[in-house]
Order: C-alpha cells, then structure tokens, then sequence
C-alpha cells in the first residue's frame, strides 16, 4: 500500500496537464521512478521528448513543494528516447558471437532557420574550459549594449550554466502568450537554464534535450528586435556546437584561448569544427595574457607568451585582444559587476571593449567609443 505522503503527491501529478499530449503526467508516462522518503523528500525522472517543452519542469517543482509533508523535490530529467531504448536492451538477451547489431536509422539533420529579428548571431566558444570564454562573452555583450546596440545574451553551456551570476540576475523568468520574457542586466537581454533550474541540480542531459531547449532560447524567448545576439557556448566541440549550428544561421564566432600551448592546440579544433560547418570565425582572443599588477602594473606573463598570436597567424585570422590577468575581471564575475561597466578605464576593460569595437566594426556598425 502506498504511503500517504505518495499518494498526495501521485494526486499532485495526475493535475498536471502535459503541454504535449494534453493528459495528466501519470497517464502521459512522463514521470517514472516516482519516490519519497519519511523524511519528506521527493525524487522522481521526468521524461523529454524531443518537441516538450523543458519548463514543465519547474511547474512539477513548483507543485510538489505545496504538497503537505513535502520538504525537498529532486527532479532529474532524462531523454524519453534514450530511456525507452536503454530498458528494453536491459531487457534483451545478448547477442550471439558474430552477430552485429542492427544499425540505428539516421535521422536527416534539421535546416537551419534564419532569425532575422535576431541581428548578428556570434558564438563565443573555445576548445577547453577555464579560459575565460564566458567572461569575454558578457563583456562583449555589455560592451555593444554601451554603444547604444540592442544586445542579447543567450547561456547555451546547458550543463555549467555560468551568467545568472556573472550578470547579477537570478530568477524564474515570466511567460506570457507561451513566450519567455528574456531577464534584463546592464542593458542586455539575457537568458540561460541556470533561470530555469535549482543552482546545485546538475543538468544530466543527453544530445536530444541540448538540442531542444537552445531551440527553444532561439524561438520561445520574446527578444523583439536585436541588433547582436551573443551565443556563451559550452567548452569543446559537442552537442551544444552542433545543435546551434543546425537550430540557426550564425555570423560568426570568436574563439577564446590563453597562451599557454595545451589551450591553443584546444583552440584550434574549435577554428577547425566552426570552419567545417561554414560559420565564419571573426577571430582569436588571447585571454590572461599576462599577470597585471595592481600596483604597478608591471605584466608577468605567467601561463606563457604568444599562444594566441600564433593560432591567429596559424589560421590566418586577426588575433583580436590581448586580454590581461586582472583581479577585478574575477571579482566581477563573481559579483555580477562586468568589468567593462565596474572598471572601464583598467587596461582589461580596454582590451574588451576593443573586441566590441571590431565586431561591430566588421558587420558596418559605428565604433565603439
């Protein structure tokens, strides 16, 4: 018999109405391994297809918590495809010696859909985490938003979402009409999952779902008329990269790297996969380029000298900052203060700020000042 704390919460869930299917959860099957214990804590799995809408997601969080005896709610998402698949070869015997096994049918890759009201898409990427590609992203966006441009900043690194904080803004956005009302900062629009999810749940998704919700930041989200659309892509060349190459056209993208050779061999593979799908790389910025004293200002390149300069003679693109080690750019990531707004005179700002500058230089716009 089930416990009554179970019961109110399958009741709980049998109220919500699947947007896809329009019956309840239950009956939908989008919910399975639906657990509580005594203590009050519910975890359950919710299952998405490829055309569900993610945000369902917090409605479930938002129903359970009003449940009576309910303290916590764990909601951990998996692809329905890859679910069904994954239990019926559990329940398979294995193959015999010899026996290859059935090829998958291969999906055709969906076309790519001009987004006009969009503006210029540019992807912020790099071959490798921790080099500072989110903080060029933000800064870039707030430093065009500055010049009077009509800037969006869309979070597509699904699994480290990073610019709720770096930006200062945290919350649910609003819905209204089923379109998602972008969050405001410093002038930029901005959207990200980290809105959507509880800070310390970890987005374990697989490609379909990737896929899913940066089609949905692209189309679902009220944007209105932009004039920049700045992409802070996850590190490496995987599911993200490739789901926004096919959801949309791009205009190009930057990569981001330090100097030290480990980053730049990273780096590289990350030209070679946007030159590869025909996105135009507008081109490199060199990141802790050097230790900057606060005091004197004596540089000392600590993680080496050069590697941008030369990935950027390498493939033959224009190296477009040399951005310095500079204790403020990591206070105000942490703090929501952009250093182009917090500390636009410091030479990193400058350096920032100058990438702005040749973009909007490069797709015709007026300067930067």
């Amino acid at each position: 018999m089930a416990s009554p704390l179970t019961a109110r919460v399958s009741a709980a869930l049998e109220r919500i109405r699947h947007p896809r299917t329009g019956k309840d959860l239950v009956t939908s099957e989008a919910v399975r391994d639906v657990a509580t214990t005594t203590s009050g804590k519910v975890r359950l799995t919710l299952l998405l297809a490829a055309g569900d809408d993610p945000v369902i997601a917090r409605t479930i969080r938002q129903s359970l918590e009003q449940v009576e005896g309910v303290t916590e709610v764990t909601i951990d998402v998996a692809d329905a495809a890859a679910f069904e698949a994954n239990r019926k070869t559990a329940s398979r015997s294995l193959p015999v010696m010899n026996q290859a096994p059935a090829a998958p049918p291969r999906a055709a890759a969906p076309t790519p859909v001009a987004q006009p009201n969009l503006g210029k898409i540019i992807a912020v990427s790099s071959g490798k985490g921790g080099v500072g590609k989110s903080t060029v992203a933000v800064n870039l966006a707030v430093a065009l938003a500055k010049q009077g441009a009509r800037v969006g900043l869309m979070d597509a690194d699904i699994h480290g979402p990073n610019l709720p904080q770096m930006m200062g803004v945290n919350e649910p956005p609003m819905v209204i009409k089923e379109r998602i009302i972008p969050l405001e900062a410093h002038g930029v629009k901005l959207i990200s999952i980290g809105f959507l999810i509880d800070r310390d749940q970890p987005a374990i998704w697989r490609g379909p779902i990737v896929m899913k919700i940066i089609t949905q930041f692209l189309r679902d989200v009220a944007w209105g008329e932009l004039d920049y659309f700045i992409v802070d892509m996850p590190p490496g060349t995987g599911d993200a990269q490739l789901s926004l190459v096919q959801a949309t056209q791009l205009s190009g993208a930057i990569i981001v790297t330090t100097p030290q050779e480990v980053s730049v061999g990273d780096a590289l593979r990350g030209v070679k996969m946007f030159e590869r799908v025909t996105v135009p790389v507008l081109g490199i910025v060199e990141n802790m380029s050097w230790f900057e004293c606060p005091h004197c200002g004596k540089p000392t390149p600590i993680f080496g000298s050069g590697g941008g300069e030369r990935l950027a003679t390498e493939v033959g693109l224009p190296l477009l900052a040399q951005i310095p080690l500079y204790p403020r750019v990591l206070e105000g990531g942490d703090t929501g203060a952009p250093i182009v707004v917090s500390d636009p005179e410091s030479s990193a700002a400058r350096a920032l700020t100058s990438i702005a500058q040749k973009v909007a230089e490069h797709f015709g716009a007026a300067a930067v000042r």
